[in-house]
């Protein structure tokens, strides 16, 4: 899924836990997908941020050198405006864009 082009709710919206509990049976364990799928979304948006920002480094840091640079700025409010994780994983979720593996009973 692309996170740039999503529809997902950029702010806070109240979810029907009932379309939730459709996709596992369970309300509990869709929670648990959701959570384990929005850390995964976190780490590589955190991981595409920090490529990015790496151009941007400098070796040495002295008070005297920082300086504004707007294209980092712009890169910085670009990740901030993105949908949040969990709202990203809602949105895989009720799409069926979730692959979930149960753990096997014994």
């Amino acid at each position: 899924m692309n996170i740039k082009n999503s529809s997902a709710e950029r702010s806070t919206v109240t979810r029907d836990t009932i379309k939730l509990e459709d996709q596992t049976g369970n309300v509990y364990e869709a929670i648990v997908v959701l959570s384990k799928r929005a850390n995964q979304i976190s780490v590589e948006v955190k991981e595409e941020l920090t490529q990015k920002l790496q151009e941007f480094a400098s070796s040495t840091d002295n008070l005297e050198e920082i300086f504004e640079n707007r294209e980092q700025i712009e890169i910085s409010k670009f990740y901030e405006k993105l949908p949040k994780p969990v709202a990203l994983a809602i949105e895989e979720l009720e799409h069926d864009q979730i692959y979930i593996r149960k753990a096997e009973e014994k």
